[in-house]
């Protein structure tokens, strides 16, 4: 009875790890959300996020439809490689690859500051 005890516990426990490991993964805009607020995003060494610069994702509205970026007098051809000029600029840090999932999850994030607008309307 105890070794079956231990095995239905056991098959909980993981079940529980992988449904928590799967949920994050489907919710870019969360993990992306507290990307946004990490001061060691790319390993940035200033002390500041994105949030330093853009509290609660302000000035972030036409992100998700804006076609090229142009961010101290630097232009950027797409919201990746704004968001790594940001991390290397203003955080200090280092760009990270524009196909990963950090990278997927911070502009999903960004992304949805423009629904947060329209829905606000």
């Amino acid at each position: 009875m105890k070794i079956i005890k231990i095995v239905l516990l056991s098959l909980v426990a993981v079940g529980l790890i992988f449904s928590f490991a799967f949920a994050s993964k489907h919710k870019p805009e969360e993990r992306g959300k507290a990307l946004f607020n990490d001061v060691k995003l790319g390993n940035g060494t200033s002390g500041k996020s994105c949030n330093s610069c853009h509290a609660d994702g302000k000035g972030m509205e036409k992100a998700a439809t804006k076609k090229e970026f142009n961010i101290m007098g630097k232009s950027q051809k797409s919201l990746e490689e704004a968001v790594n000029f940001c991390i290397e600029n203003a955080l200090k840090g280092k760009a990270i690859d524009a196909k990963s999932d950090d990278m997927k999850d911070i502009t999903a994030y960004i992304k949805s500051k423009k629904k947060k607008v329209i829905e606000g309307c």
